[in-house]
């Protein structure tokens, strides 16, 4: 088993590291016009979804954000209410780990595997992970980490999912469908939320006048969206 975690846990690493090398994570730098429309409709759906179940203000609320990267999706938690010293990142790569906790100070950001969390159960109100499932290609490790997410999360909690339904463009990652979510999750309800405009579709139009009208219109198909946010509740 040991041996199997790790193989997993290091093709993710080494996915991550190569995008970095070669400089692939600029795509999705926070100021570039498509990844705003992106961005913004993410964090729309997010805050509707913890509005609905009762979540906001965070104020109080332990979370944990599995494979947290620098820690920008538990920095907009402290928009919400949330308080730095209960915020809590697991992410593999030790760089992203430091820039998190140079970035997020009070947080606690550690280096660390999903599939095996270093953490107690029952700890946490709230736990996120942002496409993060779509990056675990082996079903087995996939169904490790959605254990681990519900080993560490208290009863009444709400494990929070955003992730891409298809991507025929990324080899290193493997689309997470609703159904593979009941099934991970087996036992627990599972509420979703279709969202965010095809990419490609988004950074065409955000090169025209008039684009951001476009992308709110078209994202209302669902048909050309490529991306859910899902509740899952123990």
């Amino acid at each position: 088993m040991a041996n199997e975690v790790e193989r997993e846990a290091e093709r993710v690493r080494a996915a991550y590291e190569r995008r970095a090398e070669l400089g692939l994570d600029a795509r999705y730098d926070y100021w570039q016009p498509a990844n705003l429309v992106t961005y913004q409709s993410r964090e729309r759906a997010l805050l509707r979804l913890l509005r609905d179940a009762g979540f906001l203000p965070l104020a109080g609320r332990r979370v944990l954000d599995v494979g947290c990267g620098d820690g920008g999706v538990l920095r907009d938690l402290l928009r919400y209410g949330a308080s730095a010293t209960d915020l809590h990142g697991v992410d593999l790569l030790p760089a992203r780990v430091e820039r998190a906790r140079s970035l997020t100070p009070g947080a606690s950001i550690e280096v660390g595997d999903g599939q095996e969390l270093p953490h107690a159960a029952r700890e946490f109100d709230l736990v996120l992970g942002f496409t993060l499932l779509s990056s675990v290609v082996d079903p087995a490790a996939r169904q490790r980490v959605a254990t681990e997410m519900l080993r560490v999360l208290k009863p009444g909690g709400l494990i929070v999912l955003y992730d891409f339904w298809i991507n025929p463009f990324n080899r290193d990652a493997r689309p997470l469908r609703r159904s593979e979510v009941r099934r991970l999750f087996g036992g627990c309800d599972c509420e979703f939320r279709g969202l965010t405009l095809a990419p490609p579709i988004v950074r065409a139009l955000m090169k025209a006048p008039g684009g951001w009208l476009a992308c709110t219109v078209l994202e209302v198909l669902p048909f050309l969206r490529t991306h859910f946010v899902a509740a899952v509740r123990s």
